[in-house]
């Protein structure tokens, strides 16, 4: 029988960006975890960085291993549903990439698959401790600008050529920059406000040959009057503000400079000390309205800590912690998801 403060035995289905940037470095060097394995069909690049770990060239392999608690599926977004439902059957708790499912009646079924097998399925959004998305939650937890009415989230990038991985660039479930991009905006939306009350739903393509959408909207409405504007666009040349928050009393304004995926892609490790740390050139802007006259002042980033994922997981498994991305809260992202029109 497992101890409360044993380590969780973990896999990871793929060595690919995602499994070498936001997974193993963490799941490394959290003193709760053990990397065990990892599935790398053709390479060992995993291997010349973990030597400690098993290589498995098929996911059925490692999910063989009866040592494994925890299965990190992290595969193209179309196999999410196939390759948890796997995991589960074998036994193994699933912390699953966005987007989780491609439609909330498969992210339901993962629930509950779950629950019959007694494993918790758990979805990976780490961007809700990006340090600029915390600057925005510490202002609107601190209400200094009174009421909120109006905010836009965005995330922008210049890719006019099509992309090299097949399961984002070619119709099929889960594809397109609205899944993509869109999810992570999405559920640091919920995660604010909850599931809205209307939503308007734009996609449309641009790039020459593209088979998906490279840009995406959504205007969200919610009953206490706040509106929440969602732009992701892969042809912004001159990216914008990520966060522009408007109140009754002030306005925050806040660009994308989370440092951690930099730092990761660097080979900075989650435990250096300068780890998630924002530069100071780059604060948030805060302006407050006192007797008519606008005060400005920056407001600097908390730390950003993807770590805190690997630390919350831990607490779901070995402890039971209610988890921080809730079940209501990923079908409501996948019921806005799934409809959006083409």
């Amino acid at each position: 029988m497992l101890m409360a403060n044993s380590p969780i035995h973990t896999g990871v289905l793929s060595y690919g960006m995602s499994g070498r940037v936001f997974h193993t470095p963490f799941i490394d060097a959290h003193e709760n975890f053990r990397l065990t394995a990892i599935v790398e069909r053709s390479k060992a690049e995993a291997q010349l960085k973990y030597p400690q770990i098993i290589k498995y060239t098929s996911v059925e392999d490692l999910l063989n291993n009866d040592q494994i608690e925890l299965v990190v599926v992290n595969t193209p977004n179309d196999t999410h549903v196939e390759f948890a439902k796997k995991a589960l059957r074998a036994g193994k708790h699933v912390l699953i990439e966005k987007p989780f499912a491609p439609t909330g009646e498969e992210a339901n079924s993962l629930f509950e698959l779950g629950a019959k097998m007694g494993k918790h399925v758990l979805a990976y959004h780490n961007r809700r401790f990006d340090s600029d998305f915390l600057s925005l939650k510490n202002i609107l937890d601190s209400a200094v600008v009174g009421n909120p009415i109006e905010l836009h989230l965005r995330f922008d990038r210049y890719r006019m050529d099509i992309g090299t991985k097949v399961f984002k660039e070619t119709k099929r479930p889960g594809a397109g920059v609205m899944y993509d991009l869109g999810s992570h905006l999405l559920d640091q939306t919920i995660s604010l406000f909850g599931k809205p009350y209307s939503v308007t739903k734009i996609k449309s393509t641009h790039r020459p040959q593209s088979q998906v959408d490279d840009y995406a909207s959504l205007v969200l409405n919610y009953k206490n009057g706040l509106t929440i504007f969602i732009t992701t666009s892969l042809l912004v040349a001159d990216p914008q503000a990520s966060f522009v928050l408007h109140g009754t009393q002030g306005s925050f304004v806040k660009h994308r400079t989370d440092v951690q995926e930099a730092q990761l892609l660097s080979g900075m490790s989650p435990l250096d000390s300068q780890y998630g740390m924002e530069d100071a050139v780059s604060p948030g802007l805060l302006t407050l309205i006192h007797d008519g006259i606008a005060h400005q002042k920056p407001v600097a980033a908390p730390r950003g800590m993807y770590m805190q994922v690997y630390e919350e997981v831990y607490q779901t498994i070995r402890h039971q912690k209610p988890y921080f991305v809730k079940p209501q809260q990923i079908l409501a992202q996948l019921e806005i998801l799934a409809d959006a029109k083409t």
